[in-house]
């Protein structure tokens, strides 16, 4: 387990437990079963405190824990007779974005998602999960194969942004972005999205920008990253807290804005820590989303989708 900064007592109260069991395990003679039973406890008590009312900031620490469940999670877990489909057919293949045909409660689907990677060598090959121009075009792509075959599509958002590099300005990042948000807002059939850890940016909005859309409970969603605004406002990224503070970026502050439809709670310690029982709330979740979209025609699941986002901020306006 790894764990957060904001976590180091917690990591200290389970090493001491583990420690004494590994003594116990080399000595038979020794019993230490009290005493790891009561650092077992305080280490309960002391995760449930930590994780009671969590920061915007550490919400932030919490959605990019690396142990995390990632698209590649729960496709495997969540989707039956997945068949990838790769690249743009206009410039090569990005594996930051992953997406193909799949069954979804027996049900045919098109699976489109970020994934980061889960170790060193499969982070870099995925670019950590920052898609270049190539990939959102495949996503184009497969959304509008979807809408050909009158399939819905179901989308994970797990990204700290698209990738800032030259090579993909170069190839149209923005035009790539905005096509992609184009699409979702045009295809005729559900949509439904779910933010897993980060969204961050234009990068995320491009996968989800659908009829519903909902966020694990420690995930975070908004225009740019903390460090990113602290450099912009205050010239120091140091103080990612208090730009983390101002951005509402989390689940319930975006539920309070009428930004997502959907909270998926999650149990104490986070994602991290029960990835089987939080992939399978995402797939209740993601289930009774598609219920609500069931029997609406083309026509409905677009101007809906349309008045969904351009109704946004509308009421702060005129306050």
């Amino acid at each position: 387990m790894n764990y957060l900064d904001f976590e180091k007592p917690l990591a200290e109260i389970e090493g001491k437990a583990e420690e004494l069991r590994a003594m116990a395990r080399s000595n038979e003679e020794m019993d230490v079963t009290d005493e790891a039973a009561a650092l077992d406890v305080k280490a309960v008590e002391l995760l449930a405190d930590l994780y009671d009312g969590l920061s915007p900031w550490r919400k932030c620490l919490v959605a990019r824990h690396p142990d995390r469940p990632h698209t590649s999670d729960y496709i495997e877990a969540l989707f039956t007779e997945y068949m990838p489909l790769a690249g743009d057919r206009a410039f090569g293949e990005d594996l930051a974005i992953m997406g193909g045909l799949a069954r979804f409660n027996d049900r045919p689907v098109v699976v489109i998602g970020h994934e980061k990677g889960n170790d060193t060598n499969t982070r870099l090959m995925r670019n950590f999960g920052m898609a270049r121009p190539e990939g959102y075009r495949k996503a184009i792509r497969l959304m509008e194969m979807a809408d050909k075959f009158n399939l819905p599509v179901i989308t994970l958002v797990d990204t700290p942004g698209a990738y800032p590099g030259k090579g993909a300005e170069e190839r149209g990042q923005s035009e790539a972005i905005a096509r992609s948000t184009e699409t979702c807002l045009q295809i005729g059939v559900p949509l439904v999205s779910v933010i897993i850890g980060e969204g961050g940016s234009g990068g995320a909005v491009a996968l989800a920008t659908g009829n519903r859309l909902a966020m694990l409970e420690h995930s975070v969603y908004s225009v740019i990253s903390p460090e990113g605004c602290a450099s912009i406002l205050w010239k120091d990224a140091e103080k990612m807290r208090e730009a983390a503070e101002a951005l509402r970026l989390t689940a319930d502050d975006l539920r309070n804005l009428g930004i997502i439809d959907l909270i998926v709670s999650e149990p104490v310690g986070g994602a991290q820590r029960h990835r089987d029982e939080v992939i399978a709330r995402v797939g209740r979740g993601i289930s009774a989303m598609l219920g609500e979209l069931e029997g609406k025609d083309r026509a409905q699941l677009v101007e809906e989708r349309r008045t969904k986002f351009l109704s946004m901020g509308r009421q702060g306006l005129a306050a």
